[in-house]
C-alpha cells in the first residue's frame, strides 16, 4: 500500500501537534521542580557540607527574646551621624525579624604570625559560642589550628603580607565562601574584635536580609573620593562611604547577590585593582560607588583605632565587636570591672566574656554585680 506524499506531510503534522502537546502538558511541572534548585557560584576554596549544617544548641542565640540580657538595651535605625535614633513607624516592618544564629555567616580575617597572639584569645571566647557559625580565613596550612577549627579554617592561598592585594584576595574568598553556605547575613571582623554575638542578633533583627543593608562603622569623617574606573573611564571621581573592616561590618544576601558582576569569582580582585583600593573601601565602593546603596552607619562597631578606654563602661555589654590597643598603645582597652586583672587579661576579653556569658567552664563562679569600674 502506498502513501501519498500529502498524506505522509499529514502524518507528519498530526505527530508534531502530540509532541508539542505533551511538551506543554509537562512543562508546568518541571518548571515547578526547577525552582526547588538554587543557582551555585563555584569558589577557589572546597566546600563541605558542614559549613551548612546549623549547631543543635543554635536555638537559645534566638534574636526574638522576651527579656533584655545583662541590661542589654535594643536598637532600631542609625542615622548618618553615628547615633542611634528610635525607629519611626515606617521602619517597624523591619524591627524583630525571626533571625536565628544559624543565619550568620562570620569571617574572622587572620595571618599567620597572628594563629597564636590573637586567635587563641578569640576562640577561647567569643568564638567559642558561635564556632558552627564563624569562618577563619587565613594565608597559612596551621595544623595546630586545623585541629581546633576543622573545616571552619580557610586556608585561602594569598599571600601573608599586608598589602592591598593580599588583604583583597583574601576578602574575595570571604565573599565567594558566603554566597554558597546561603546563609542570611554576612559578617565580616578581624582577628582582634570581640562579637557581642547577643548585640549582633539584636542589630541585624532590625532589618530584612533580604533588602540592601551595609552596617558598619566608618573610619573617617568623610566620604572617600576616588576616580571611577569602573563605571567610567577614570575622568570623573566618585564619592563613598565605607565601613571599616578593622571594626566589623555586615552586609545582607540581598545586597550580597547584587555585588556578584564586581565582587564574585574573582571579580573583587579585579574591581579592587581598577580602582586601587583595600579591601574594606572596596566594599564601600561596590555598594555605594556602583550599586548606589547607602550605608547604615552605627556606632556598636569598634576598632582599636579609636579611644576605647571614652567608651562608657555602663554602655560596654550593649556594643556588637570591641577591639583593643596593639603594641604601641597596649593600654587602649575599653573600661570593664570583671574578674580578671588587667594584667592577667590585659585586652579585657575574658572579662567581657564572662559578663555575657558567666557559665564558661573558666569563669569565675561569682558573677560581678556591675561592669562599671
Amino acid at each position: 500500500m502506498k502513501i501519498s506524499y500529502l498524506g505522509f506531510n499529514k502524518i507528519c503534522f498530526l505527530l508534531s501537534v502530540f509532541v508539542c502537546t505533551a511538551i506543554l502538558l509537562l512543562l508546568p511541572w518541571r518548571q515547578s521542580d526547577l525552582a526547588k534548585l538554587h543557582p551555585v557560584l563555584t569558589c577557589n576554596v572546597t566546600c563541605t557540607t558542614s559549613y551548612l549544617e546549623p549547631p543543635g544548641d543554635a536555638s537559645r542565640f534566638s534574636a526574638q527574646r522576651s527579656h533584655s540580657h545583662h541590661g542589654f538595651k535594643e536598637w532600631e535605625t542609625y542615622d548618618v551621624n553615628v547615633k542611634p535614633v528610635e525607629a519611626t513607624s515606617e521602619d517597624q516592618q523591619h524591627v524583630k525579624t525571626s533571625l536565628q544564629i544559624e543565619d550568620l555567616f562570620i569571617a574572622v580575617k587572620t595571618t599567620k604570625k597572628y594563629h597564636k597572639r590573637r586567635l587563641n584569645l578569640i576562640m577561647q571566647t567569643w568564638i567559642s559560642q558561635i564556632k558552627e557559625q564563624t569562618f577563619i580565613f587565613t594565608d597559612w596550612e596551621d595544623q595546630t589550628l586545623r585541629q581546633k577549627a576543622g573545616d571552619q579554617m580557610v586556608n585561602t592561598n594569598c599571600s601573608a603580607v599586608h598589602t592591598r592585594q593580599a588583604l583583597c584576595c583574601k576578602m574575595a574568598v570571604e565573599y565567594d565562601k558566603f554566597v554558597l553556605s546561603g546563609k542570611k547575613w554576612f559578617c565580616h571582623v578581624d582577628d582582634d574584635n570581640y562579637v557581642n554575638v547577643y548585640a549582633l542578633l539584636d542589630l541585624l533583627s532590625s532589618f530584612s536580609h533580604s533588602t540592601d543593608v551595609y552596617v558598619g562603622r566608618p573610619s573617617l569623617d568623610h566620604p572617600v573620593e576616588t576616580l571611577d574606573r569602573v563605571k567610567g573611564d577614570g575622568s570623573v571621581s566618585l564619592k563613598f562611604w565605607f565601613a571599616t573592616g578593622g571594626a566589623g561590618f555586615c552586609i545582607s544576601r540581598g545586597l550580597a547577590l547584587k555585588m556578584s558582576p564586581w565582587a564574585s569569582m574573582g571579580n573583587f580582585i579585579s574591581t579592587a585593582e581598577k580602582v586601587r583600593l583595600p579591601d574594606d573601601c572596596t566594599i564601600g565602593y561596590i555598594i555605594e560607588g556602583l550599586l548606589e546603596v547607602k550605608m547604615q552607619h552605627s556606632n556598636l562597631f569598634h576598632s582599636h583605632l579609636e579611644n576605647l578606654e571614652k567608651l562608657s563602661p555602663d554602655t560596654v555589654l550593649q556594643q556588637v565587636t570591641l577591639s583593643y590597643g596593639g603594641p604601641e598603645n597596649k593600654r587602649n582597652v575599653v573600661k570593664i570591672t570583671g574578674p580578671f586583672s588587667l594584667e592577667d587579661d590585659p585586652s579585657r576579653f575574658k572579662s567581657l566574656h564572662c559578663l555575657l556569658h558567666p557559665d564558661t567552664t573558666w569563669c569565675p563562679k561569682q558573677k560581678p554585680t556591675s561592669p562599671i569600674t
